[in-house]
């Protein structure tokens, strides 16, 4: 596993499938020139964020008819592309979920396990909850990918990593907070501790691809980051700004962090499965 990684940190059109597809093209031809082999958008980047009753409309039921997204479809046969989008399943359910076009196919989704319902969010509202954190074995090794609020549960890392993930990539749409005082951007601070801490006790890749860009009055600012195993930041995007951020992905480095310190290896998932199981049992 050694290869390029482009996070294409965008500012999409909210409600236009065909412009927004047209263009994850342009960047994804863009990031091929450049020597990528994968590109990551931001959660929900072939539709925008704020879609709320729009979804139906804007929802795709890949299983059954992907036409759609033929273009990403076929140019992921040069470059493998992540990107975001309405989905809908065979009973109606609309998903926010996060698709891999690899080598001429949808290669796997992963549906947002905890969509945020609290302060300015209300995605229970217009999205059914995914049930699973899985990896995918790709072209560029084995993948975890999770959406925005998935990575502040810590179990749905954690079992990617456990699962053989190395690599562990966020879609995300996270919006700007400011205080009166700070001189800096609270969201880029805690977001930097939280994935630097993750990369840092799983000894594997955390990678960030946000949005910029306004909709409905939500500012969202960017600053996309590919963190390494050894918990130190790789590359990080502008702030408020699109950009195309660039990184080496190289499973030397997962070697090298889990040959120095153990802690991940020798971590006991089945102490961790006896513990909740007596936990639930105790709590239903």
């Amino acid at each position: 596993m050694n290869f390029i990684i482009a996070l294409a940190q965008i500012d999409p059109v909210l409600g236009n499938i065909t412009r927004n597809i047209g263009k994850h093209i342009e960047i994804a031809d863009k990031a091929i020139q450049l020597g990528a082999h994968l590109v990551v958008f931001p959660e929900l980047s072939l539709t925008g964020y704020s879609i709320k009753d729009m979804n139906w409309d804007l929802s795709v039921n890949v299983a059954q008819d992907p036409s759609v997204f033929k273009p990403l479809i076929e140019k992921s046969k040069a470059i493998s592309i992540i990107a975001g989008a309405v989905e809908e399943d065979d009973r109606f359910g609309l998903y926010n979920s996060a698709l891999l076009f690899e080598d001429g196919h949808v290669r796997s989704i992963h549906r947002k396990v905890y969509p945020p319902t609290y302060g300015m969010f209300e995605e229970m509202r217009y999205f059914n909850r995914g049930t699973k954190a899985e990896p995918v074995d790709t072209r560029c090794g084995r993948l975890g990918v999770l959406i925005c609020e998935d990575l502040w549960h810590i179990p749905l890392a954690y079992i990617l990593a456990q699962a053989g993930a190395q690599i562990i990539i966020a879609l995300v749409a996270s919006p700007t907070r400011l205080g009166g005082r700070e001189e800096k951007l609270q969201n880029a601070v805690v977001n930097s501790e939280n994935h630097r801490a993750y990369a840092r006790l799983l000894t594997t890749y955390v990678v960030f691809c946000n949005r910029v860009g306004f909709e409905d009055g939500v500012n969202f600012w960017g600053g996309s980051s590919v963190v390494g195993p050894d918990g130190e930041t790789v590359a990080s995007g502008k702030l408020f700004e699109e950009d195309l951020v660039l990184a080496n992905i190289d499973e030397r480095e997962v070697r090298r962090a889990r040959r120095f310190s153990r802690h991940f290896l020798d971590d006991d998932p089945g102490l961790v499965v006896d513990a909740l199981t007596r936990i639930r049992a105790r709590q239903t």
